[in-house]
């Protein structure tokens, strides 16, 4: 079921249901569309659950991820998983440590294993994303014990070859040189590099917390280089209002060539133009860690991080929705979770292929009730 099918039959629903009901419009609509909050209602487009996908090596512990794309030039699946660490992938066992491959290709229809690159070049891959020709760009957001490898953005080719790395391997910083902790990277048509800096923020709770973050040199922004890397410009900080970030954790482009960031401490997507300037904001995704939108304009944003503690009440999940709207059609169901109850748990990574198949990337918070680090939700049985 493609995601315009889908539109066309939630709207022919809505309409029938104005016109069936004799109740005022507010509580119509409400019937209608759903609770976006814990998705009761609102129709699940991929319903069909493949735990633990993909056909993955033999006697390998498969860690967490954070990163899932579809490949442009053929419509299959890029990921990673953090070489064994079942946490976010810091001291002890990660991708330092433990030098395996972590970058994976996938069939999309199979799950067999197509490409496995990247070893020995970073230690915690998190933000990822595949630009039109075929290049996976992964950004490393932790640092090794000797302070050499870290806190950078790498572009391998398909065949695994680095490319190119920004930032400085082990340092720290919040100047133009340096990332802190980069999120996600993203690349625009022209070929401009998008950085979403800053993993802290989702913490600081308080106005205290924050101005402390920002005393300390913590980072939460954008960044845009040329296409050869060099610097551009940057914008945000740590904060609330419009054009900051607690934990600009993802990044997706519109068909209009805006700028999503997922926004995951102040539960929003704030939208920018390509200058940085602020467009506007979308509220009903939660608390989000992964967002995709695909050529129709269909947004999936994914949230893995609302919790009893961080986001009461809301259900983790996939929510769906059109650009040009702040309004939910579509949600796909968490898995069970004892530590979240009522609330679930999902990954922190989404992508959609051309079907309408949804794959998630299992982080911390859902990898032990997902049983591996993929999930693939089908539109269709066998999909």
């Amino acid at each position: 079921m493609s995601s315009r099918i889908l539109l066309s039959i939630l709207l022919i629903g809505a309409v029938a249901g104005l016109a069936g009901c004799a109740a005022d419009s507010a509580d119509v609509t409400s019937t209608a569309m759903g609770n976006p909050i814990t998705g009761e209602g609102i129709p699940n487009p991929a319903p069909n659950v493949t735990a633990k996908w993909g056909q993955l090596p033999a006697g390998r512990t498969m860690g967490t991820s954070a990163g899932m794309e579809i490949d442009p030039t053929d419509g299959h699946i890029w990921t990673y998983e953090r070489c064994g660490s079942g946490s976010a992938g810091g001291p002890g066992v990660n991708c330092d440590s433990n030098p395996v491959a972590p970058i994976f290709k996938l069939d999309r229809n199979t799950g067999a294993i197509l490409a496995n690159i990247g070893a020995g070049v970073m230690v915690t891959p998190h933000g990822m994303h595949v630009d039109r020709q075929g290049n996976v760009w992964v950004t490393d957001f932790n640092v090794n014990e000797a302070g050499t490898k870290g806190h950078q953005v790498h572009k391998f080719s398909p065949s695994g070859k680095l490319l190119m790395s920004l930032g400085a391997p082990g340092q720290a910083g919040n100047d133009e040189r340096h990332f802190n902790q980069p999120n996600d990277v993203i690349t625009a048509p022209d070929g401009s590099i998008f950085v979403s800096d800053g993993h802290s923020g989702q913490g600081m709770t308080t106005n205290q917390a924050i101005e402390e973050g920002r005393k300390k040199g913590l980072t939460g922004r954008i960044m845009k280089f040329t296409a050869d890397g060099t610097f551009v410009t940057q914008w945000g900080q740590i904060g609330a209002l419009h054009g900051e970030f607690r934990t600009p954790h993802a990044m997706a482009f519109d068909s209009r060539g805006r700028l999503w960031v997922a926004d995951r401490g102040n539960h929003r997507i704030e939208i920018f133009d390509q200058s940085g300037t602020y467009l506007e904001s979308r509220y009903m995704y939660g608390r989000i860690s992964g967002i995709h939108i695909t050529p129709d304009d269909m947004v999936y944003a994914i949230d893995s991080e609302s919790s009893p503690t961080s986001h009461p009440n809301w259900r983790n999940g996939v929510r769906i929705g059109r650009i040009d709207a702040d309004w939910i059609v579509g949600f796909v169901p968490p898995f069970t979770a004892d530590t979240r109850p009522y609330q679930g748990a999902a990954g922190e990574g989404v992508a959609v292929d051309a079907d309408g198949n949804v794959y998630a990337a299992e982080g911390p918070n859902s990898m032990r009730f997902a049983g591996g680090p993929f999930t693939k939700y089908s539109v269709g049985a066998g999909q």
